[in-house]
This record gives structure tokens, C-alpha cells and sequence, in this order.
């Protein structure tokens, strides 16, 4: 018998410890080659002051242990309280979220038999880096990072996982018809990825069509990858086309940590009640028996869940006319238990091979661009003189000088001068666009501190700058709506 892996354990909030136990005792009969080791994370820690979600020493099993299996948590609203998902998977470098969605048809109703996908979600930047500025009374600002490195492994680890699993055809989806900087990197780096993979298919679709498909023809879809935000959206679309986000099972996977967790929130509606469904945290356990290298004991285990969602054994979630018996929670776990080492008749079984598991995504070296500092975006808290784009611009114009030159002033992205439209609302956040004087000179980042000067003097509130940068000649940097 090969020596017993340790894993480390959160019971969670709400629902989570019932779920778990339920987990647990599956895992066990199962004869899992694991040892838990059991920490606290989530409401009670937070109550406790620790705006993280979980403590110092918790962070060290985790390190120490590399898995974790996670039950749901509860993170208490307002007060500074940050998110502990979002936090485990950008501390640990979880940068891989693979979520399965796959139909259970005619024994969980859906309109989608057919669906059997992988949504594949980059887990660590993105709008959920959670960098947000209030910059005047009436705009806030979020800043949406794509990274190159960050971009190529979740690229990367897709087509990785498509070719491992045996999945014909990888989608990308993003929205660079708009965000041409951002979501165009990650769509540029999926291309240059899937040239290297001849044998597996490739398309990219705008998230927006994307996510309709989803919804309507999911079963067109095989693995699909994405970035953090639009992933999150689109796997819980996935999920419940399929019959039930309670049944979903995620991996946060990175070079050297991972977590498991099921998709759903911990529902303290409901907590204590011995009703809430299990199968997400099963499903996700399952994921992470892979992971390990205990294929054969994953296997068992989910085609024992399959068998019982055949015969109609049936939580409230998901119970049905066509169910065979209504179970609570601790009592789907015993049947799955009784149904250890069957497969299923009707649903098709799952199969897992040895080495069926992910690890070792590396990132491409790349030549380095030659970077050129060519202008600067001044912003701006202006509130004055009715919100006149022409008194503004015409004065900002005045500050020009030192090689920098008034270029064009924008109101939340839209050009309002010169040749603005008076139907333009204007709220109190502006953009004043630099350039260099001549075309094709360099700018210097004195000329740029010498022109914050100019502002200062003229009383004008400068809230943000953004340096205007060229890569090998081309522009990093996004034209104004109507520029």
C-alpha cells in the first residue's frame, strides 16, 4: 500500500461542514491514501479581527501540505474584510481554475444533454487583482491587469489539459474588439500558443457571443479558456445549464500548491438543516485524488456518484418527478458509500488514466521590446465652470511647452476637445493627452515632472498620470473614443 498523502482541510462556514464530513466519509470508505490535517479559515477567524480569512500558522500546513481541500466560507460584508478565495489563489500562485461542466441527463433536468466542457479560467490577475481608486465624487476606477506570463500559462495549461484528457478543441474568449491592449494580449499569446499544438483545434469567440453560446449551445464547446472575470461568469452559466451549480466541483492549480472547492457559495440559509448537496465537493475531491496520482480512487468514487445520481437517490437540490427517493445530506453520502466499485448503466462512466494529472507549465522567453516614452495622460478632478469642455481644453492647451504638447482632452474615455460634441455628458474626471512637440521625438520623464509643475501652478487637481509608451513602434497604449 503506497504511503498516505497529507492533505490539508477546511470545514468552512454554512454548509461547509456538513458538506465536508460527507466528503470525508466517502473519501475514507474509499480507502483514499490520505491524512487530513484540520485548519479554521473563514467567518470565525474574521470575527476574530484577521481581515484575511485565516491565520498566520494556517498559511504554514497549507504551504506545508501543498493540498487543500476547501469547504465553502462566508466572508462578512463591508468592514475591509477581502475575499479568501482570491486571496489563497494569488498568495499560493494558484494561477490555473478548471471547472467541469458536464450534463447528468434525463437524471437532472437540463436543456442541454449534450454538454460535456471544461471552462479553464486564469485564476491570479485580471479586475480581481482588486487594485480600485475613488479619484473625485463621481468616479471610481478599477485597474484591469493582463500580464504576458500570466496569460501564456493559462493559455498554455488549456491546450496542456486538452491534449492530457484526450479534449479535441480549445476556445478563447475575451473582448478585443473593445479592450484592444488588455484582452487583445491574451488573445494575441492564444494564438501564438495554439500554433504549437497543430493537433488540437482552435477558435476565439467575443466573451459576450461566447457566453450566449454557452447558454444556449454548450454542447458545440470543449474546453474553453478565458480570463478571471469572465471565467467566473461563464462557469457558473455553464454549471447551471448543465442542472445545478450545487453540483460543480473546481482545482486551483499551480506549480506547486493546489485547492479544491466546490463552485457554490456556503448558503447559511439553509446550514444545519442535513439538506444541502454534497456533490460539489466531491466532485471537486475527486480533482484532487487525481492530482495526487490516486486516478483508480477517484474513479471509484465518482462513478459511485454517477450510479447514485442514476438510481434516483436525489438530494432536494436537484430532486425531481422522475427521482426515485428524497435524501438529506449525510445519507447521499452513505449510498454513495453502498454504491463503491459500480459504474454506472446509462450515464457514461469516467475513466482516468495513470499520469492524468497537471503540473509543469512553463512560460516562453520572449526578445524584450525596445520601450519609448512618447507622451503622458494627465487626469484630472475639474468641476468647474459648468463642466465646459471648450474652457478646459482651451486652457490645458496654455500648459504645453517643454517638448509636450495638448493633444486631446477625453471625458470617461470619449474625445470632448477639440471638436467635441455638446450632447457629451462630462462628469468631473477628465484626461488631458501630452505629446512630444515633434512627431517621432522621445519624451523625458523630466519634461513630464516640469509639465505636474505647470498644473500645479494653473490650480488644477492632478489625480492620476500615465506615461505614454511605444513597443517596437507600436503604440501600448489605447486612442480616445472619436479620436
Amino acid at each position: 500500500m503506497s504511503e498516505k498523502r497529507k492533505i490539508t482541510i477546511a470545514y468552512g462556514d454554512g454548509v461547509g461542514p456538513e458538506i465536508m464530513q460527507a466528503t470525508l466519509d466517502i473519501l475514507f470508505a474509499a480507502e483514499a491514501q490520505i491524512e487530513t490535517e484540520v485548519i479554521e479559515i473563514g467567518e470565525k477567524v474574521f470575527r476574530k479581527g484577521i481581515t484575511t480569512g485565516i491565520a498566520p500558522e494556517s498559511w504554514e500546513i497549507i504551504k506545508k501540505n501543498k493540498v487543500f481541500l476547501k469547504a465553502p466560507i462566508t466572508t462578512p460584508q463591508g468592514g475591509g474584510f477581502k475575499s479568501l478565495n482570491v486571496a489563497t489563489r494569488t498568495t499560493l500562485g494558484l494561477f490555473a481554475n478548471v471547472r467541469p461542466c458536464r450534463s447528468f441527463f434525463p437524471y437532472v433536468p437540463t436543456n442541454h444533454p449534450l454538454t460535456d466542457l471544461v471552462i479553464i479560467r486564469e485564476n491570479e490577475e485580471d479586475l480581481y487583482s482588486g487594485i480600485e481608486h475613488q479619484q473625485t465624487q463621481e468616479v471610481v476606477q478599477s485597474l484591469k491587469l493582463i500580464s504576458r506570463p500570466g496569460s501564456e500559462k493559462i493559455i498554455r495549461y488549456a491546450f496542456e489539459y486538452a491534449k492530457v484528457y484526450g479534449r479535441n478543441k480549445v476556445t478563447c474568449m475575451s473582448k478585443d474588439n473593445i479592450m484592444k491592449q488588455t484582452d487583445g494580449l491574451f488573445h494575441k499569446i492564444f494564438d501564438e500558443v495554439a500554433r504549437e499544438y497543430p493537433q488540437i483545434e482552435h477558435d476565439h469567440m467575443i466573451i459576450d457571443i461566447g457566453s450566449a453560446i454557452i447558454a444556449d449551445r454548450p454542447h458545440q464547446l470543449d474546453v474553453v479558456v478565458t480570463e478571471n472575470l469572465y471565467g467566473d461568469i461563464i462557469s457558473d452559466i455553464a454549471a447551471q445549464v448543465t442542472g445545478s451549480v450545487g453540483l460543480g466541483g473546481s482545482a486551483n492549480i499551480g506549480e506547486e500548491f493546489a485547492m479544491f472547492e466546490a463552485i457554490h457559495g456556503s448558503a447559511p440559509d439553509i446550514a444545519g438543516l442535513d439538506i444541502a448537496n454534497p456533490s460539489g465537493l466531491i466532485s471537486a475531491a475527486c480533482m484532487m485524488l487525481v492530482h495526487i496520482n490516486q486516478q483508480k480512487v477517484a474513479e471509484t468514487i465518482k462513478n459511485a456518484w454517477l450510479k447514485t445520481i442514476e438510481d434516483g437517490i436525489h438530494t432536494s437540490d436537484i430532486y425531481n418527478k422522475d427521482s426515485l427517493r428524497k435524501v438529506w445530506t449525510q445519507e447521499f453520502a452513505k449510498e454513495v458509500i453502498l454504491r463503491l466499485g459500480q459504474k454506472p448503466v446509462r450515464l457514461r462512466p469516467v475513466e482516468y488514466k495513470e499520469g492524468d494529472t497537471m503540473s509543469g507549465i512553463k512560460v516562453s522567453k520572449y526578445e524584450k521590446a525596445v520601450k519609448e516614452l512618447v507622451g503622458v495622460d494627465v487626469f484630472i478632478d475639474w468641476d468647474e465652470e459648468g463642466r465646459d469642455p471648450e474652457v478646459l481644453g482651451k486652457a490645458l492647451k496654455k500648459l504645453s511647452g517643454n517638448g509636450l504638447s495638448f493633444s486631446i482632452l477625453t471625458n470617461r474615455g470619449v474625445k470632448v476637445y477639440p471638436e467635441g460634441h455638446p450632447e457629451t455628458f462630462c462628469s468631473d474626471h477628465w484626461r488631458a493627452r501630452f505629446v512630444a512637440e515633434k512627431e517621432g521625438d522621445s519624451v523625458q520623464h523630466n519634461q513630464i515632472i516640469d509639465l505636474l509643475g505647470r498644473f500645479q501652478a494653473a490650480g488644477y487637481d492632478f489625480i492620476k498620470t500615465e506615461n505614454l509608451y511605444t513597443f517596437d513602434g507600436a503604440k501600448g497604449y489605447s486612442l480616445a473614443q472619436g479620436e
